[in-house]
């Protein structure tokens, strides 16, 4: 997107929804420490999915409680549909800011049915219309027949449901949710996630959300910022992330693969090789030579690790009768071009 020219007035296209401007923030602590959210910036447009993954502490949380209005600004400013809602010491109160926010233990009032749990942020309406408002959410995300059953009641999944249902209600102008998968089992959190997309696209719902699992982010988000050291590295679609990382530690933590120094695949020296699975493939006619140590199979193919003169070692997918040779010389041959970053 080209920003708006000096004498044009900017068009709701070019403001997004919401603007993170070199966002500081520190927790009290030593004097000089590194603050936890540290100049971060971010535009998410109106009707974006967007993501924030990382390791554990790397600041995520703080960057939706700071959104929230839970966490004060020590530098930046956060921008909500073109109005700004927290700057250095000034910030609209939470309640002022109309964001929903899904916690990661759903929170679901337990001695509330779930028809009220999901109309409870909707206390100024009228009875008649907190009911409608209730039904409309339940039978969005599939829970029309659970009006009456309580929290206890439910699986997990229509707990996280029930807490997607009830952030919605009010018609925020954005979304939080904090590791929403986090309390499911591992087998249903990828289906989950592409119902919660498929939920939030048809409430044309707003929505940032904070995941460790790189799995969630891609069948979430229409964009991932990677986190490291209280900063954004890189913001961007799923795919340029995997495929254009910008920087070797998004290269490094997006996606499998392994490095290799360009010496090792004959690509000239000084340059660190990002390598996906699939790109070193066995051939007879192959220009590189490793010898192959180990093998094993990962159906339908099996996975060899091979090493190859410098003492580099890389896994690579093999058939049936390459993966036959332990011990031997392989020949192989890349495929594509690896991601090449300046040696660390």
């Amino acid at each position: 997107m080209k920003p708006p020219m000096h004498d044009q007035i900017p068009t709701a296209t070019d403001i997004p929804l919401l603007h993170l401007e070199a966002v500081t923030v520190a927790h009290a602590g030593a004097p000089g420490a590194r603050p936890t959210i540290d100049g971060l910036s971010l535009r998410l447009a109106r009707g974006e999915i967007g993501c924030l993954l990382g390791a554990s502490g790397c600041g995520k949380t703080t960057v939706l409680r700071a959104i929230a209005g839970f966490e004060p600004l020590r530098g930046g400013r956060i921008s909500l549909d073109g109005r700004v809602i927290a700057s250095v010491g000034v910030g609209l109160p939470p309640e002022a800011r109309r964001i929903g926010m899904m916690f990661q233990d759903y929170a679901l009032f337990p001695h509330l049915d779930v028809a009220a749990n999901v109309a409870f942020g909707l206390h100024a309406l009228p009875r008649a219309v907190r009911a409608a408002r209730a039904r409309e959410l339940l039978a969005l995300v599939g829970l029309a027949d659970r009006a009456a059953a309580y929290p206890h009641e439910l699986s997990g999944g229509q707990q996280q449901r029930v807490a997607l249902a009830r952030a919605l209600a009010p018609a925020p102008l954005l979304v939080l949710l904090d590791e929403p998968f986090s309390n499911l089992d591992v087998e249903i959190r990828g289906r989950l996630a592409e119902d919660t997309r498929s939920l939030l696209k048809a409430a044309d719902a707003t929505a940032l959300l904070v995941v460790h699992d790189q799995e969630e982010a891609f069948a979430m988000a229409d964009r991932i910022g990677v986190m490291a050291d209280g900063r954004i590295l890189q913001w961007d679609a799923p795919e340029a992330l995997y495929a254009r990382p910008r920087d070797r530690r998004v290269a490094g933590f997006i996606g499998r693969g392994d490095w290799l120094r360009s010496e090792t695949l004959g690509m000239g020296e000084g340059a660190d090789l990002r390598l996906r699975p699939g790109q070193l493939l066995a051939d007879t006619d192959g220009p590189l030579s490793a010898v192959l140590e180990s093998a094993r199979f990962r159906g339908p193919h099996h996975v060899g690790r091979v090493r190859f003169e410098t003492g580099e070692v890389t896994e690579i997918e093999l058939d049936a009768a390459a993966a036959s040779r332990i011990g031997e010389p392989l020949r192989l041959r890349l495929v594509g071009e690896p991601m090449r970053f300046p040696r660390a």
